[in-house]
């Protein structure tokens, strides 16, 4: 099964996104809430539009 985006409401009742691998593991989740269901909807692609090619910029050493 592919990873998938999971769109919902926290307590508050704001929208807020995590990202689930094919597994069901919780591998991202949305740093801020959003206001609305759009705004959540453009982080979203946000992620997919700017992650794609993303490299690690590993900082351990």
């Amino acid at each position: 099964m592919a990873g998938k985006f999971e769109l919902y409401k926290d307590k508050s009742g704001e929208f807020r996104f995590r990202l689930k691998a094919g597994n069901g593991e919780i591998i991202a989740t949305s740093s801020e809430s959003y206001k609305t269901k759009a705004a959540a909807e453009n982080g979203i692609e946000s992620i997919k539009k700017n992650a794609a090619d993303a490299k690690v910029d590993d900082q351990t050493d």
